[in-house]
């Protein structure tokens, strides 16, 4: 499966924005996706996961309560919604597809996006 995300952008601290994430060459609903960030010189870190039917979702505890992942399986799209973004968020953000598993570990995730940049002016 191929992911092509987009939506990222300048905003300014507390500011949101909404990411989107476009699968092709495979069966959407067969895949949970999550959503991971990397900032320069830092190790990419897990953001948001949500299975196959949307059914669960979990965030890790620094966006808990500011963003919302969710899916569209006619669409073939899975979508983060990012509210008060902070300057450190300032990140690559990248989408992925994980056949087996709806967790926080990026080794588990089989397909991955190119990422979008996410810029949040202080």
């Amino acid at each position: 499966v191929q992911l092509q995300a987009c939506g990222g952008g300048l905003v300014q601290a507390g500011g949101s924005l909404r990411l989107s994430c476009v699968a092709s060459g495979g069966t959407f609903s067969r895949y949970s996706m999550g959503w991971f960030r990397q900032s320069p010189g830092r190790e990419r870190e897990f953001v948001a996961t949500i299975s196959r039917s949307g059914g669960f979702t979990s965030y890790s505890d620094s966006v808990k309560g500011r963003f919302t992942i969710s899916r569209d399986n006619a669409r073939n799209t899975v979508y983060l919604q990012m509210n008060s973004l902070k300057p450190e968020e300032t990140a690559v953000y990248y989408c992925a597809a994980n056949t087996y598993y709806t967790d926080s570990d990026s080794q588990r995730y089989e397909y991955w996006g190119q990422g979008t940049l996410v810029t949040v002016s202080s």
